[in-house]
């Protein structure tokens, strides 16, 4: 199966976010990182991120200013870079600049590093936000490490970042690739994407790719090779493409899961305009397998 390299980076991924993970616990680095006129803290209000407004938006990272949140994400141009959640006011804060938006549709828009911070924050203060108690006692749980360990107040177990992987897939037939509708997409934008699904406890990552093809529209898929991967914190899912070779051409759908399924050609996707259909947005990792794709095989 021919290997394909991506074309670019995928969005959320990669950035200069120095993640610091000797630095999480070392309480008198903490303790002076927040009083440092250097360190910046990012906001999330209700899952949305705070931005610099306009047509090229960025992270607007504004100075600690004393306070002590519970989430340091790292070193950011050698400056201490912390996380804070507001999503407990009821009321989007005013900070007198920026505007809280939703990260979904604005990846390629941002900077590569605005992307990657404003990505890990999103995820980590999710985990903080849905983790509250233990979940083998029921106790409540403490952030320790700068953030990124929970502990029990009563049985002493540690929790750790929740990550959910998922498969990604373009399956493909000689010149033709295999795309889906799920019922999640809007009708409306009838945009035909690549299959997915998440991995499956005792299951590899090759198993996860060709169990959700079978499943999700009957088709049989043979090698499997890997491309890229990518954070995606809606909520806390990590990504990893894969390109499928199919063995089978029948399509049969999981009708509560696909409303349609289509073999496309390099013309079709080329044309798909004037035949009524659109993919996947570009800040996805779905369109890098089907861009990268098509990129190969011109």
């Amino acid at each position: 199966m021919r290997h394909i390299i991506p074309a670019r980076p995928n969005p959320y991924s990669g950035g200069a976010l120095d993640r610091a993970a000797q630095l999480r616990e070392d309480d008198d680095f903490l303790a002076r990182a927040v009083n440092d006129p250097a360190a910046r803290v990012t906001y999330v209000w209700q899952g949305k991120a705070l931005l610099t407004g306009g047509e090229t938006p960025a992270a607007q990272l504004l100075p600690l200013a004393g306070l002590a949140p519970a989430l340091f994400l790292g070193l950011y141009r050698d400056a201490p870079l912390f996380a804070h959640d507001l999503s407990a006011q009821p009321e989007q804060p005013d900070f007198g600049c920026g505007e809280f938006s939703d990260l979904r549709g604005l990846a390629s828009l941002l900077p590569p590093d605005d992307a990657a911070i404003l990505a890990t924050a999103r995820g980590m203060l999710h985990w903080h936000a849905t983790h509250r108690f233990c979940p083998a006692c029921g106790n409540a749980l403490a952030p320790l490490r700068a953030g990124w360990v929970l502990h029990c107040t009563g049985c002493d177990r540690d929790q750790f970042p929740r990550t959910d992987a998922a498969v990604i897939m373009l399956i493909t037939r000689g010149e033709f690739l295999l795309l889906g509708q799920s019922h999640r997409f809007p009708p409306e934008r009838n945009f035909y994407s690549t299959l997915a699904g998440f991995v499956e406890p005792g299951e590899a990552l090759e198993d996860a790719v060709r169990r959700e093809v079978f499943e999700e529209v009957g088709v049989r898929v043979g090698k499997v090779a890997y491309h890229s991967s990518q954070p995606w914190p809606f909520p806390a899912s990590l990504m990893l493409g894969y390109y499928g070779e199919a063995l089978s051409e029948e399509i049969v759908l999981q009708e509560s899961e696909m409303r349609d399924a289509k073999w496309f050609t390099a013309a079709d996707i080329a044309n798909r305009h004037a035949l009524g259909f659109d993919l996947p947005p570009r800040d996805s990792i779905a369109r890098a397998l089907i861009d990268d794709w098509l990129a190969a095989h011109a």
